[in-house]
């Protein structure tokens, strides 16, 4: 995402030169470009160089000093670690929880990868063919699902850092449909083990079960799903 004809410090400060977060001054504007670099961990007297000079983990950081040059108050980060190792990515994780708790910044954070969404989320939203179909607080999600696809995608975590709460579901069997063509009923229906005749007519309504949870499921009132819980005890974070 990082245009490798610009230098970093073009590539930080291009909010800062247009939009509503410009800044007229150039001296300010450096500064402000510094201090991002900074506080990501890069070396401002390197602003001057391209990203092909930088590694993947430092080409992450310089994503992020980007974004956080117009001083957001919300971050959208779209996979940003799955290109990464699993050491690097630790970093980058760690440095988003650092710039949550000092800048007090809200993520909306897209990824696949259920062992970083546990570790970097508070709240977490489960999606199928583009629909969301179950949001819960993230600890909840993962000791106790209501949505058979997001028990599912928790049978399907291998990690030794978890264990099942019960005996794991049965893995999917066919594909994702067309989201040009969804079926007129549930999206997840031709898929699920526990659809009913009802399933396969009518889509379900995103619908609260409880204080900040919702889940789109016609059985949702009737299944016991098995979720997953960390080895060492503790909560998911």
């Amino acid at each position: 995402s990082l245009n490798p004809r610009m230098t970093v410090f073009e590539i930080v400060s291009e909010s800062l030169r247009n939009g509503p977060s410009r800044i007229e001054n150039r001296r300010l504007r450096q500064e402000r470009v510094y201090e991002v670099l900074e506080r990501v961990g890069l070396d401002p007297a390197q602003s001057d160089r391209y990203p092909h000079a930088f590694s993947g983990g430092q080409r992450q950081r310089i994503g992020i000093a980007r974004a956080l040059a117009p001083k957001p108050k919300i971050v959208i980060a779209d996979e940003p670690v799955s290109a990464l190792d699993v050491s690097v990515q630790a970093q980058i994780l760690n440095l988003f929880q650092d710039l949550q708790r000092d800048l007090g910044l809200t993520y909306l954070f897209v990824s696949h990868d259920l062992n970083v969404v546990s570790n970097i989320s508070d709240r977490v939203a489960v999606m199928y063919a583009g629909r969301i179909v179950e949001i819960a607080p993230t600890a909840e999600i993962y000791s106790s699902p209501r949505h058979p696809y997001t028990a599912a995608l928790l049978s399907a975590v291998l990690t030794p850092e978890y264990t099942p709460n019960k005996s794991r579901i049965e893995p999917l069997q066919g594909h994702p449909p067309n989201p040009a063509n969804l079926p007129p009923g549930c999206s997840f229906a031709p898929r699920c083990s526990f659809a009913s005749p009802s399933c396969q007519q009518i889509p379900p309504r995103l619908e609260f079960v409880g204080e900040g949870r919702l889940v789109a499921c016609h059985r949702k009132n009737e299944l016991t799903l098995s979720g997953i819980t960390r080895v060492s005890g503790n909560e998911v974070a």
